[in-house]
C-alpha cells in the first residue's frame, strides 16, 4: 500500500483500478476485506468506543435520524452497515415492526444478534451478512432505506446509492447519516486536535487498536462535503434530497425520496 500525502475528499474509486483506504491508496479489490478487518478488530467495543469517542452525542444523533424518518407500523426498513442495531431497535422502539440489517462484516452481526437477544427482541429483525454495493435482495422491496455511519467506508459510493434506489419501492425514503464537514472554523481545529491525536490513543487503550480509529479519522476527513453528497444522491435518481447538520457539521443527516 502506498501512503498519500493528501487529504483531499474522494467521493469514491479512483482510476487505474485504485481508491482510498482512509489517506492511503489500495486496490480496489483490497478496500472491503480492508473495512472488514477494521470493524472485525473492533466489534466487541464497538458500542462502547461510539460512547466515549462522542461523549455519548451519537445517541443524539441517531435519535435525530429516526424522528426525522418517523417509523409506521407498515414501513419496512433495510438498515444498512448496521450491524450492531442501533437503527433496527430505535425503529422498533419508534413503532416499526419489519427491520431487515444488511452488514458486510460477520462479526458486527453477531454483536447485533447478541444484543438484540439481550433486549428480548425475538422476532421483527433480520440479519443478512451482504454488500452495500449488491445488496442480497430484489427490487423495489422497502419503504425506507438508511445507512448510518457507513457509507464512507464503500468502495463505490455511487454503487451502494444506486443499489439503495433499486430496493426502494417507488416514493421509498432514502436517508443517511454519516460523519461530515465541520462548518465552524474554530471548532474545526478543535475537532481535528481530537480526531487526530485523541481518538486513536482512546482506540489503543480501549478497543486495543490504535490504527482502526486512525483509519477512521482519516475516512472522515475523505468523505465529500455535504452539498457534493447531496448532488450524488441527485444523481443516483433521487429526489427532493436535502440535509440537516448536527453538532456544527460533525455529522450531517441527508434525506431523499425514490423517484
Amino acid at each position: 500500500m502506498v501512503r498519500a500525502m493528501s487529504n483531499e475528499n474522494s467521493s469514491s474509486a479512483g482510476q487505474n483500478g485504485e481508491t482510498h483506504f482512509g489517506f492511503e491508496t489500495v486496490a480496489e479489490a483490497e478496500k472491503a476485506g480492508l473495512v472488514r478487518g477494521v470493524f472485525d478488530s473492533v466489534a466487541p467495543k464497538y458500542d462502547l468506543m461510539n460512547d466515549l469517542m462522542s461523549l455519548g452525542i451519537h445517541r443524539v444523533w441517531k435519535a435525530a435520524f429516526l424522528d426525522w424518518l418517523r417509523p409506521q407500523p407498515d414501513m419496512r426498513l433495510i438498515d444498512v452497515g448496521g450491524g450492531t442495531g442501533d437503527i433496527a431497535f430505535g425503529f422498533l422502539d419508534r413503532g416499526g415492526q419489519d427491520a431487515t440489517v444488511v452488514d458486510i462484516n460477520a462479526e458486527m452481526l453477531s454483536v447485533g444478534r447478541d444484543r438484540a437477544i439481550d433486549r428480548g427482541i425475538l422476532e421483527g429483525v433480520t440479519w443478512l451478512n451482504g454488500d452495500a454495493e449488491n445488496l442480497p435482495l430484489p427490487d423495489a422491496t422497502f419503504d425506507a432505506y438508511t445507512i448510518a455511519f457507513c457509507i464512507r467506508n464503500v468502495t463505490h459510493i455511487e454503487a451502494a446509492l444506486a443499489d439503495a434506489r433499486r430496493v426502494l419501492k417507488p416514493g421509498g425514503r432514502f436517508m443517511c447519516l454519516e460523519f461530515s464537514h465541520v462548518a465552524l472554523p474554530w471548532l474545526e481545529k478543535v475537532y481535528d486536535t481530537y480526531s487526530f491525536k485523541v481518538l486513536p490513543e482512546i482506540g489503543a487503550k480501549i478497543a486495543g487498536d490504535r490504527e482502526a480509529y486512525q483509519y477512521l479519522a482519516e475516512s472522515i476527513r475523505r468523505f465529500p462535503p455535504q452539498d457534493t453528497f447531496a448532488d450524488m444522491i441527485r444523481n443516483a435518481g433521487f429526489g427532493q434530497v436535502s440535509y440537516d447538520n448536527l453538532s456544527g457539521g460533525i455529522a450531517a443527516i441527508h434525506s431523499a425520496w425514490r423517484i
